[in-house]
């Protein structure tokens, strides 16, 4: 793409050069799509500045550096979610597919004095919400077990938030993070901050399998994540994943919610 709109801006490879680190900070926070025209869009841009910059004041030779990028293209247009600096109690990375690839999840949650009502927002879809609703039977069922009051539902009412609600979410694969999510709040044990999970669950608390593991992982590596939970069952789906991301994260395959809270709860 770079030759490509260097030529058609009449200038050579060795005039307009394009620092790794920029292309890369270009791709993350300059566009969210499937291709790439927007990308293209925004290397003629800068092309087209950087040309007029070299006309006006006699330069010969353009370095774009991660630092100069605000001067072409302006201030950032999106965010990418990285891991979160330290282990919360009641917040957990879930990661989610979307039309522009994986993206990651934060999901948090927060209980408070009630009488057991379950409150979700973040423009969740039905599905979304009925998997939290699982997730909350599954808890209640083992509370005990969880090392949760068993008349927590009687006297507590839960809120479940994912930010960015200006973004629609739906779908099944966030449901043990939903419901690790609840069972720290509950307990007061942090979730450890490197790890990020998906997976469907049922009311027994089985993990099912998902969709889309290849894109989901790709997020996951790009925020720095080093452990992702996701279901027995998407073993196969393994080896979609590029060999670099297999090599930094660490997949740990999970048929029950027991064996996500192993590897997620401090």
């Amino acid at each position: 793409l770079v030759p490509k709109q260097l030529a058609l801006h009449g200038q050579k490879p060795s005039n307009v050069v394009f620092e790794e680190q920029a292309m890369r900070d270009i791709i993350n926070y300059y566009t969210m799509e499937a291709g790439v025209r927007t990308l293209e869009r925004r290397i003629a841009d800068i092309c087209r500045k950087a040309a007029r910059e070299m006309a006006e004041h006699g330069r010969r030779r353009i370095r774009v550096r991660p630092g100069s990028l605000h001067k072409y293209l302006g201030p950032e247009r999106y965010r990418r979610n990285a891991a979160a600096e330290r282990d919360e109690v009641g917040l957990v990375t879930g990661l989610a597919w979307t039309s522009a690839g994986g993206q990651t999840l934060l999901v948090e949650a927060t209980p408070m004095r009630g009488d057991g009502k379950l409150e979700l927002t973040g423009q969740l879809g039905d599905v979304m919400k009925e998997s939290a609703r699982a997730g909350l039977s599954y808890i209640r069922s083992k509370a005990t077990e969880l090392g949760i009051d068993p008349e927590f539902y009687k006297n507590t009412d839960l809120h479940v938030h994912i930010p960015e609600g200006a973004i629609p979410k739906d779908g099944p694969s966030a449901g043990i993070t939903m419901a690790t999510a609840i069972i720290s709040a509950l307990s007061g044990r942090p979730v450890r901050r490197n790890v990020a999970m998906t997976g469907e669950i049922t009311l027994r608390g089985r993990v099912l399998p998902i969709g889309g593991l290849k894109e989901k992982a790709l997020a996951a590596h790009r925020a720095g994540i080093k452990k992702v939970i996701i279901p027995a069952e998407n073993q196969k789906d393994l080896d979609d994943i590029p060999e670099n991301v297999r090599k930094d994260i660490r997949f740990l395959l999970v048929n029950d919610l027991d064996d996500v809270l192993k590897n997620a709860l401090v």
